[in-house]
């Protein structure tokens, strides 16, 4: 039963990068915000057909981790959507894997854990191919920008993500995955909806397919791709479900490839490689999973 659920993970949430590139007529903030409002109105709905009136269950004490969980989230998502309008899918999605890399740096300066050989190779490995497709992306011009300017938005991303994690593996072990993911959804829709208000955008002034695409987003990466994942990590190794994640950048290239004609040069599939690599190497021996990850 595994690997199917598995596969239909991975293949779930390599759709986000092509969907958030349909949307073409929206700003990062408001795909972001629509994404994870819609997916929270959704999981709402789920709980209280299931859970009735008592939803949430977190101890009283846990709620600002919760908060700044939703926090950190909402910043990953207007970080990394951001980057898809400036860089390519294979870039964006491959830079935004390497958050395992960043949470084993932050575990050793804020837990002293210690710098493992494994960590400290994936750190090379993801350095030079991050160099290479720097060196690749540099000066080219993508929807509506510079690809290094991209680059930068999804490393930013990571970083985010890495914080995200970091909180989560303070407080997972104390509330379900469902009394966390609720609220964290709920939250992060709120910073890019933040961003976006100073601009006072018409929400109902794009095309009808953008509303289908972020309908989309909030259900088959959000909800199902993630909620395959976290089913996973009941069962597996978080170092195993980290490898299964490392075939989204393959399979949201493939989408781009076929659905928009996004190709990659060999340079940039040369530092993919490496910041894959890197990223796996990286995992080996890891801790213990970090439920309600945020993916893409």
């Amino acid at each position: 039963m595994l690997p199917p659920v598995a596969f239909v993970g991975i293949a779930s949430i390599s759709t986000a990068a092509v969907l958030i590139k349909l949307c073409d007529d929206a700003p990062p903030s408001v795909i972001a915000a629509g994404r994870l409002g819609i997916a929270a109105a959704i999981l709402l709905v789920i709980m209280l057909c299931v859970r009735g009136r008592n939803v949430v269950r977190i101890p009283a004490g846990r709620w600002p981790h919760v908060i700044l969980a939703g926090l950190l989230l909402g910043a990953h998502f207007f970080f990394w959507i951001s980057s898809l309008k400036h860089t390519s899918v294979m870039s964006s999605v491959v830079i935004a894997t390497t958050n395992p890399i960043f949470v084993g740096i932050a575990s050793y300066f804020l837990f002293k854990e210690p710098m493992r050989r494994a960590l400290i190779i994936g750190i090379g490995l993801a350095s030079l191919g991050g160099g290479v497709i720097a060196l690749a992306d540099r000066g080219g011009p993508a929807t509506g920008g510079n690809h290094l300017y991209g680059d930068m938005l999804a490393l930013f991303g990571a970083i985010m993500a890495s914080c995200y994690y970091l909180v989560g593996r303070k407080v997972r072990g104390e509330i379900d995955l469902l009394s966390y993911i609720l609220p964290v959804y709920a939250v992060a829709a709120l910073v890019p909806a933040l961003v976006a208000l100073p601009g006072r955008p018409d929400v109902t002034a794009y095309k009808t397919s953008t509303y289908v695409y972020v309908l989309l987003l909030a259900v088959v990466p959000q909800l199902i791709g993630h909620g395959a994942i976290n089913w996973c990590l009941r069962y597996v190794s978080a170092t195993t479900v980290a490898i299964f994640i490392l075939g989204e950048p393959i399979g949201a290239s493939l989408l781009a490839f076929l659905v928009q004609g996004e190709t990659v040069k060999p340079i940039q599939a040369l530092g993919g490689a490496f910041i894959l690599m890197g990223v796996a190497v990286a995992t080996l021996n890891e801790r213990p999973p970090l439920s309600g990850a945020p993916g893409d």
